[in-house]
């Protein structure tokens, strides 16, 4: 069922929700999902509704500018999308491929709506699986010495094919913080480990040199700050005494592939709404 998605962020007042259903009544606005959230320490809003787009009188532009002046009186922060339009996704990995082939499979399969573009990688390894999918692969070496001309490469193809939406699906390299700002709360990573502990290299290592119980995975929306960004989905996996690194590793990666296709479908249905540096999600 196709479905318009209202979203919106403003400062939390009386009346915000009546004035929206009102408003969509008055077009016989059908909604068939409605979430509110009122954060008391930042004083904050945020609601999501789904409204059957075959009850109302107009498209969605019309929807945008029936709307236009409630979002005026209320200073929102909103913006309308169309469950039928998909969102066109750029997949970036390396040369693990355990994220990569799950997301593969979910798109093949139909559990994930979206539009695969390309999958940029800075080794080469992985072009024969991407391309059984029929999904163009784009090799783009990463001089250590000299990483601008990649990185340039890189947003060049993200910008001719008007992608929505960047994942890092065990991308190996930083991005640059002019790639960060320009594609803000829209390039979306998996790290393997439960920030904010063990950032960095070799996580479930460290983990082990810690004898913890628990290891997990976060997916978060990518920032200047490494490893920082507001967090879309975490999970973890109980783990014992008898576990070694490598055990840990294993487990790790299935926490990390539930993880980021979780956070990625939060994305690609317009849930997850970001205020500073949190997420309100929509689950």
């Amino acid at each position: 069922m196709r479905t318009y998605r209202l979203v919106i962020a403003c400062p939390d007042r009386v009346g915000i929700v009546a004035k929206v259903s009102n408003v969509l009544a008055a077009y016989n606005g059908w909604i068939t999902e409605a979430n509110h959230h009122s954060d008391n320490l930042s004083g904050w809003f945020f609601m999501r509704h789904e409204i059957r787009a075959d009850s109302l009188p107009f498209d969605l532009d019309g929807l945008r500018t029936a709307f236009a002046p409630i979002a005026r009186e209320f200073a929102m922060d909103w913006h309308v999308s169309d469950s039928g339009v998909r969102k066109k996704v750029v997949l970036m990995a390396s040369r693990e491929s355990h994220c990569l082939a799950d997301l593969l499979h979910r798109w093949h399969s139909g559990e994930l709506a979206c539009d695969i573009t390309s999958v940029i990688s800075n080794h080469d390894d992985l072009r024969s699986m991407v391309e059984w999918h029929g999904i163009p692969f784009h090799h783009v070496p990463v001089d250590s010495s000299d990483k601008n001309p990649a990185f340039d490469c890189v947003a060049n193809l993200v910008e001719n094919q008007q992608a929505d939406c960047i994942v890092l699906a065990r991308y190996m390299q930083i991005l640059p913080p002019q790639l960060c700002q320009r594609y803000a709360n829209r390039v979306i990573n998996i790290h393997h480990s439960f920030l904010p502990s063990f950032v960095g290299a070799r996580p479930y290592h460290q983990a082990a040199q810690r004898g913890v119980k628990l290891i997990g995975a976060t997916c978060h929306y990518v920032t200047d700050e490494l490893d920082a960004g507001p967090i879309i989905e975490q999970d973890v996996v109980r783990i014992t005494h008898r576990h070694n690194a490598e055990d840990m590793v294993r487990l790790g990666k299935d926490v990390e592939k539930m993880v980021l296709s979780r956070g990625l479908r939060y994305h690609l249905e317009d849930r997850v709404l970001v205020h500073d540096n949190k997420t309100v999600v929509f689950g």
